[in-house]
């Protein structure tokens, strides 16, 4: 065996080939990590190969949504921004002028103007040529009335085109439904390869006690070596970045999303909602403002004489009732989508510290009759929240932003750097085009029974719960008994 191959094996882990039923043997009689190592290994191995182009695309698409924020800042700024001074109109008035300037569709909730300088939105769902998912945001001015604009707006963030398009090419490549399961099956794996390329790594360089040899690059390697120092050292500092990445990425997947849903609901930790009930004398009434096109805004309802039964307080009553609970901005005030049910008022801030107050108000009669607090939210309810806020960059603003993009870029470079390795492993002196070999089979074999049960239970525990995880094992495990009985067959017939 020559010295390339050596190296190579011990790399690797495997049993050199040739190397005989004595070396096979000891492998066998392998306890702990050394056993457990080569099966983590192979399963490192085949994630890597498998599934790595699916975390490349998650990867390039995120670091394109980190971008998005500060970019829409910028094409975007003619809607968002106005010379900040003077007296705000009331905003019923600012509803009006919007209304006024696209009457199509209903108007669904507003936007106050949260700072000096920024504009309100009312936001119009049921509008022709709008998606279903999407709202017809429309910028007024809100010392003016003066219309700036009107775009397609997404999501509680208040994602404008340029974001919401990133936003979909990150999640569903623009394919829909069927396009999550994309990114579900990234985030299904991308912890498994964070955390097993971690262990390999910390087990490779447990003889070396010096924390430079596990966090930095050997600068005197060379070859394949040298590409498995930066692939190890970059995944260290990466690796519970990546984590946490795949955590959060999952809480609202399609199918491991669901279980996690069903999970924290199961624990009474699902997320509480403000109940929009109304009852008693204007349980009737109301709510019909919010479905129609909120004429004149100044409590009466068109065409109801007196303003008898058909009286609503209109949004500036509701705002103020809204501000005596404590809500401040930023605040999105939801007009009731049915008769009988009662304006929400909600705070919108995804950035730190966090508000997620809201409120319910009577449109009959302008009274609070539901609070929900963030502070009262449960554990796992906040843990949630500030994770999925976290994961989309909102949280700690540009430094958040800038620590995804990092994410994104040292996974990128993660990916290129094993495919690399996987080239660097071909055979010498093979000039056809080939790779490298893969991590020899029967490494579960090597594993004792006391830990290969357990291990075996947990992974389908695991595959259940995350179920993209477990049918994609499933198939990596049939392709590699399909590709073994091809190597046999071809062992056999040259033997032969």
């Amino acid at each position: 065996m020559s010295t390339e191959q050596r190296l190579a094996s011990r790399d690797t882990g495997d049993v050199p080939e040739g190397a005989g039923s004595g070396g096979r043997g000891a492998a066998v009689r392998r306890h702990g990590w050394a056993a457990l190592r080569p099966l983590v290994r192979r399963l490192h191995f085949y994630a890597g190969v498998l599934v790595a182009p699916f975390l490349l695309v998650t990867a390039v698409t995120g670091l394109l949504y980190a971008g998005s924020f500060q970019a829409e800042k910028l094409v975007y700024a003619h809607e968002l921004r106005v010379p900040a001074g003077g007296r705000a109109l009331p905003l019923s008035q600012q509803v009006a002028d919007a209304r006024k300037a696209h009457p199509e569709g209903r108007i669904a909730a507003v936007r106050p103007a949260p700072r000096p300088g920024d504009t309100t939105r009312v936001l119009l769902a049921d509008v022709p040529g709008v998606s279903a998912e999407h709202q017809l945001a429309v910028f007024v001015d809100p010392h003016t009335g003066s219309v700036r604009g009107a775009l397609e707006t997404y999501g509680s963030t208040g994602a404008l085109p340029l974001r919401t398009w990133l936003d979909d090419l990150h999640r569903n490549l623009h394919l829909g439904e069927n396009g999550r399961l994309y990114s579900e099956l990234a985030a299904s794996w991308l912890w498994v390869v964070a955390g097993g390329g971690l262990v390999l790594w910390i087990g490779r360089k447990r003889a070396n006690r010096k924390l430079r040899a596990l966090a930095l690059p050997d600068r005197t390697a060379t070859g394949r070596r040298r590409t498995l120092s930066w692939h190890g050292a970059v995944g260290v500092w990466a690796a519970v970045g990546l984590v946490f990445l795949s955590a959060t990425g999952l809480t609202w997947s399609a199918y491991a999303g669901a279980n996690i849903d069903a999970f924290r609901q199961s624990l009474g930790q699902a997320t509480p909602a403000v109940s929009t009930a109304v009852t008693g004398e204007h349980a009737h009434h109301g709510g019909s403002a919010g479905m129609a096109d909120m004429p004149g805004m100044d409590g009466k309802k068109e065409g109801a004489p007196g303003g008898s039964a058909s009286a609503d307080v209109g949004v500036d009553t509701v705002l103020a009732a809204a501000r005596a609970e404590g809500l401040s901005n930023p605040v999105e005030i939801d007009l009731p989508a049915e008769p009988g049910t009662a304006y929400v008022v909600k705070q919108v801030q995804r950035s730190w510290p966090e508000k997620q107050d809201a409120v319910a108000v009577d449109g009959g009669t302008g009274k609070v009759t539901d609070v929900s607090r963030f502070a009262d939210y449960p554990v796992l309810a906040k843990l949630s929240r500030y994770g999925i806020d976290l994961h989309t960059g909102t949280l700690f603003g540009i430094v958040n932003q800038l620590a995804l993009a990092a994410l994104a870029l040292a996974l990128i470079f993660l990916i290129v750097w094993g495919y690399r390795m996987w080239w660097q492993r071909r055979p010498t002196r093979d000039r056809a085009l080939s790779f490298g070999r893969p991590v020899r089979r029967g490494a579960w074999r090597q594993v004792p029974l006391p830990v290969l049960i357990p291990l075996a239970l947990v992974v389908g525990v695991v595959g259940w719960a995350v179920p993209l995880l477990g049918m994609s094992l499933v198939a990596f495990l049939a392709l590699d008994l399909v590709l073994g009985q091809v190597a046999r067959r071809r062992a056999t017939d040259a033997a032969g």
